[in-house]
């Protein structure tokens, strides 16, 4: 029996089926990420790290930002690759996935800030003042972007019956909050760069080193990568204001936040972890190296 659909039904099983190729492309993007990084993990100590350094705050920071993208892909799964039977159900998925988004990002930026109070010769003032910018930015983010939540549209493919292989829902708004939250973390993402920034060419004007290596010293590029997808997160929703497609730049940045945050933490950890052990040969008397007469 055929069965007509209007031009918004094909619309929206249209951006349906293009969202759940987003959502395949960005879970197998995440999985790569993963297993190719398992070699550089290994060698570079990641379970000695795990299982054998001390339980601080900042080992918790990175279990939490290091795994709580994988309860994102399931998020994402349920809500773009599984039917959603009505708009509630889509609405209460995206507040699920919300809530692990934005406790990714927290810790992503908890690294960023910390690298920065490193740089800064651990200055307790500079410190301060980044977590409090960073409380007052995750608070105000969260208000803004469940607002937001709690203000959209919602379709589902519950709309649409009759039409295979189309699942999932997703959400759409023409208010600008859209795009507020990432300016507000474009904002404070700023803020980080250009103190590293002013650090890196304090060191560049000291030392003599390339601005190039100053820079890659001071791991700017990490801090420009995170910069970037927050201007995007802003520029895309104000030049296309209804689209769906939002949700694919939110997610992306989350992912490559925690990517980056990881593994300059873990960089930073394994060449520290060398320089104490070189620190502790050089530190061997020489009678205890001669062989024995």
């Amino acid at each position: 029996m055929w069965m007509e659909y209007s031009a918004d039904d094909i619309e929206v099983a249209r951006t349906l089926q293009y969202l759940a190729y987003i959502c395949t492309a960005l879970i197998t993007f995440w999985t790569y990420d993963y297993i190719c990084s398992l070699h550089d993990e290994i060698y570079c100590s990641k379970w000695t790290f795990l299982l054998q350094s001390r339980f601080t705050k900042v080992k918790c920071l990175y279990i939490i930002a290091r795994y709580v993208p994988f309860f994102l892909i399931v998020s994402d799964i349920c809500l773009t690759l599984t039917p959603n039977e009505n708009p509630k159900a889509c609405k209460i998925s995206i507040i699920i996935y919300s809530c692990f988004a934005v406790i990714s990002l927290t810790c992503s930026e908890c690294f960023f800030a910390l690298r920065t109070y490193v740089l800064w010769s651990n200055d307790r003032i500079v410190l301060v003042a980044m977590l409090s910018t960073l409380f007052a930015t995750i608070v105000s983010f969260i208000g803004i972007w469940f607002s937001a939540i709690a203000t959209s549209q919602y379709s589902t493919s519950s709309a649409i019956p009759g039409i295979p292989g189309i699942t999932g829902g997703y959400r759409t708004s023409g208010s600008v909050k859209l795009y507020l939250p990432f300016v507000l973390l474009f904002v404070f993402q700023l803020g980080l760069v250009s103190l590293t920034l002013i650090r890196a060419t304090q060191d560049w004007r000291s030392t003599r080193y390339p601005l190039h290596a100053a820079l890659v010293k001071h791991n700017i590029f990490y801090y420009a990568c995170g910069l970037l997808f927050s201007a995007l997160n802003i520029l895309v929703p104000l030049a296309f204001p209804n689209s769906a497609y939002h949700s694919f730049l939110e997610d992306l940045e989350v992912f490559i936040l925690a990517i980056l945050a990881t593994r300059m933490h873990l960089y930073l950890w394994y060449i520290d972890n060398n320089l104490r052990d070189l620190d502790a040969s050089m530190s061997i008397p020489m009678s205890d190296m001669l062989p024995a007469a």
